[in-house]
């Protein structure tokens, strides 16, 4: 709620939070943003396989979107 809350200042195109460890890309329509996850590299919590995300920024365009399957934990 915190971070939503400042979503009028900011205005941004993409928000990447890694709280939930669920590996998500997808469009937030209440904010207008891509809402970014990139589940878990680490080998604590309850997910089977670690994931991150990686892609490429360029003239507030996001490309080569995937996500990085790092093995079981």
């Amino acid at each position: 709620p915190e971070a939503r809350g400042k979503f009028p200042k900011y205005n941004p195109d993409i928000f990447i939070c890694g709280h939930s460890h669920i590996c998500k890309v997808q469009m937030d329509r209440s904010v207008n943003a891509l809402y970014m996850n990139p589940g878990a590299a680490g080998n604590y919590g309850i997910h089977k396989v670690r994931t991150m995300l990686r892609f490429e920024v360029k003239d507030r365009n996001l490309f080569n979107l995937e996500v990085v399957e790092l093995g079981t934990r």
